[in-house]
């Protein structure tokens, strides 16, 4: 019964090794090669088309949170440059044509006092 046993199991060996053999071999073909990277873009392609379908569905919240209208063909605040900071635009400094460098103020310039947020 022993001798039987180790010739199953060497023959279940060599069946097994033999197919994958003929596996590794037709794996190392042109056609082979070319089945190998037709999957590989085809999982690319399911990876790209599930990654567009989260964005797509995560955007109208992302949107809401954010405050920026859904609208497309309106213009977008996205585009606005201080949109994402939150800082206001700074407004540039206007002189006058009156002033002039070599004019003293009526004041002493002082240090000018801290404001905290809570003032305004």
């Amino acid at each position: 019964m022993s001798r039987s046993l180790w010739f199953v199991a060497g023959a279940g060996a060599g069946v097994y090794a033999a197919a994958r053999a003929r596996r590794a071999a037709e794996a190392l073909t042109i056609d082979g090669l070319r089945d190998r990277v037709g999957a590989a873009v085809i999982g690319l392609r399911m990876v790209r088309d599930e990654v567009a379908q989260g964005r797509a569905e995560a955007e109208p919240e992302l949107r809401r949170r954010m405050g920026v209208a859904m609208d497309r063909h309106t213009p977008r605040e996205l585009d606005h440059p201080t949109h994402h900071t939150g800082l206001a635009t700074p407004t540039p400094l206007s002189v006058t044509p009156d002033s002039t460098l070599n004019s003293t103020p009526d004041t002493a310039p002082g240090p000018t006092p801290i404001r905290k947020q809570d003032d305004r």
